[in-house]
């Protein structure tokens, strides 16, 4: 038997780190989604003011299955 698996495309964002922002990700994505299986982060983005970064944020495809 095989599995269907789907691939959704979300942005996060976090004050603390990258890490962060992907966990976020996962977070605000499992509320509406079942069976995350994983996430790949395909891009990295900071916000800066008064020269510190004060956001971090990603671009990333987390992966799930569907179940029939």
């Amino acid at each position: 038997m095989s599995s269907i698996v789907k691939i959704i495309e979300v942005i996060a964002e976090s004050e603390k780190s990258w890490d962060d922002a992907a966990q976020n990700a996962i977070k605000e994505a499992s509320k509406t989604i079942k069976n995350i299986k994983s996430i790949y982060v395909k891009n990295l983005e900071a916000k800066v003011a008064d020269n510190k970064i004060i956001k971090y944020r990603i671009n990333a495809k987390i992966s799930f299955i569907v179940k029939s």
